[in-house]
């Protein structure tokens, strides 16, 4: 596979994640880090060639001469290997954010092990930080350890073993190095921000990248899932574990910022937050897979960040557990110029009802996997219900995040959802408050909802009450069994004609003029046909689907159906969450390969 570039930017494609629990790193098809926020995920990024060309900054390790490339993961692992192979020889690097004895470091550490294979191979490698959208000149510090590079109040040093560093001005470190049969060369990277850094010992390093294989592949032998799409399942898994940021348990929509939904411009989103909605699905994964840290770890961050920003209930929190802040454009051009850069996500202010049903989902599917929720959690849950059966008939924006407010059908499906779950709470004695007025309010949604968003003309479920439209979210209440009839049937079909390409489909009615196709829709209707019974339909759309991932099975948020580009923020959390969660239920339901 050769590994090309436009501009300075390689396709989103191109892109393989690896991280520690707290920041990820992207690395493209060349070998190049594009991407690397320090320390965290959602700091300011030191190195930011995805977004900015120029002046974003990068770590570079390639072959001098015109190569190709094959990579995979290390099994089990977020560890990358990529093959570098040459007229003169072949090369393998192996990439990882390693962590400790004791579990994940308390700075950023990262390792490159370049192992000769074959004949021999001349590399040049460098690490150029950028300018932190602009608001930072990096510069090479000679201390009395050697040279560190700066950033503002990021430092960062780099270490290895045969690495042969030379000058590389005053802005980076680079240098060469030629691998010949079982040589082996390591070049190590650690930072830190606004603390002292620790030097690294390349041989410590080097055991430390060891260690980190062993450690993701510990985790994989306890993940527990041997149903259909097995790999697919377990890589999307492995996916997810990258996103989830382990100082607070919270869950990370995607690792990236401002990639654009379209070609076009204008929808860049910073998805370096926290959805309750993507919360929910987790969980029945996290549940599914007998994974009780992580569940237990999501489920409390969620409720410490509703009791901290209550008493209403937002859509998504920071991920330390904060309301996120208002939207900045950042100075940067954007991914092959396609602006704006932006921090922040204009969403954080919205009301969006089916948040609710989320919320209750997540915490009956937790109560059902053998947990039980103390007196405090209990009496907030109440108070939510409580609020649902009043705020339900108001209108919000919608599960799309859109700017004008209507009486959406998927945002009232999730409020007879969130009702119907508290009062199964309130039977199993989880949740204090009136059960039966719970499920009598539930019903009145329902007949609400069938009376004013189901459409006799169309044969379907309509995007709001009384419109025209179409709305894909509809699909994911076949799943919460609001609907499994023919209607629901019958608007799966209306819903592939008009919003469906191929195997792709959009979000919304017109969406096709704004944006790619969204990638977890497409896993919703598996997910849809499968529970209404169109079992052979739903195996053949996700075999379909499953075979669009790029090649280390990672997916963005969007695929253009036009030339199958990746589009939008990646890798995104709610697209592997979609794919898994398509596979419990064709499972759950019997509709295997």
């Amino acid at each position: 596979m050769p590994a090309q570039r436009e501009g300075g930017y390689g396709d989103l494609s191109s892109y393989a994640a690896i991280g520690n629990g707290r920041t990820v790193a992207l690395i493209a098809l060349d070998g190049a880090i594009d991407w690397l926020p320090i320390p965290d995920l959602d700091s300011a990024p030191a190195f930011a060639r995805l977004l900015d060309a120029c002046e974003g900054g990068r770590m570079e390790l390639k072959p001098t001469e015109p190569f190709t490339v094959d990579r995979r993961y290390v099994d089990g692992t977020n560890v990358l290997e990529t093959t570098f192979t040459t007229d003169a020889g072949t090369a393998r690097v192996t990439d990882a954010l390693v962590n400790g004895f004791a579990g994940r470091l308390p700075w950023v550490e990262l390792a490159r092990r370049v192992e000769g294979v074959d004949g021999e191979v001349r590399f040049r490698w460098c690490v150029a930080p950028g300018t932190r959208f602009s608001t930072a000149s990096p510069w090479v510090d000679t201390t009395v350890h050697g040279e560190v590079i700066r950033v503002g109040g990021l430092m960062m040093v780099v270490r290895g073993i045969a690495h042969v560093p030379e000058s590389g001005g005053r802005r980076e470190i680079a240098g060469t190095f030629t691998t010949t049969s079982k040589s082996r060369h390591l070049i190590t990277v650690a930072a830190t921000e606004d603390e002292p850094l620790h030097l690294p010992v390349p041989k410590l390093t080097d055991e430390g990248l060891d260690r980190t294989i062993e450690t993701w592949q510990s985790w994989s032998r306890d993940f527990n899932y041997r149903g259909p799409w097995a790999a697919a399942v377990q890589r999307s898994a492995l996916a997810l574990k990258l996103l989830m940021y382990e100082p607070t348990g919270a869950i990370a929509a995607a690792a990236t910022t401002s990639l654009p939904e379209s070609l076009g411009g204008g929808k860049n989103w910073d998805y370096r937050f926290a959805w309750v909605r993507d919360i929910a699905y987790m969980v029945r994964s996290l549940v599914r897979f007998g994974l009780r840290e992580e569940t237990h770890a999501a489920v409390v961050w969620l409720l410490d960040a509703i009791r901290e920003n209550g008493p209403g209930l937002s859509i998504l929190y920071t991920l330390d557990g904060s309301i996120p802040d208002d939207v900045r454009v950042r100075d940067a051009p954007g991914w092959r110029r396609i602006g704006p850069v932006a921090s922040g996500n204009r969403a954080v202010d919205q009301l969006q009802l089916g948040v609710y049903g989320d919320l209750f989902n997540v915490m009956r599917v937790f109560v059902e996997a053998g947990n039980v929720l103390d007196e405090r959690t209990g009496s907030m849950l109440a108070a939510l219900a409580n609020e649902v059966t009043g705020i339900w008939r108001q209108q919000d924006s919608g599960i799309w995040e859109l700017p004008e407010q209507r009486h959406f059908t998927s945002s009232k499906m999730g409020c007879w959802q969130a009702l119907k779950e508290a009062a199964r709470l309130g039977e199993m004695g989880q949740i204090p408050g009136d059960s039966e007025h719970w499920l009598s309010e539930s019903e009145a949604i329902h007949e609400w909802i069938l009376e004013n968003c189901w459409s006799e003309k169309r044969q379907s479920f309509v995007a709001w009450a009384g419109g025209d439209s179409l709305d894909a979210s509809v699909l994911l209440h076949a799943a919460s069994g609001f609907d499994r009839t023919w209607r629901m049937s019958s608007t799966i079909d209306v819903i592939q004609a008009e919003l469906g390409n191929g195997l792709l489909m959009h979000r919304y009615t017109e969406a096709a003029r704004e944006e790619g196709a969204f990638v977890a829709c497409s896993f919703w209707m598996v997910s849809a046909l499968a529970c209404v019974g169109r079992c052979s339909e739903a195996v053949s759309l996700m075999n379909g689907i499953v075979n669009m991932a790029n090649d280390v099975g990672l997916y963005s948020e969007m695929i253009d159906p036009q030339n199958l580009l990746f589009l939008g923020n990646l890798p995104q959390g709610l697209s592997h969450l979609a794919l898994i969660n398509a596979a419990i239920t064709l499972e759950e339901l019997n509709c295997g390969q």
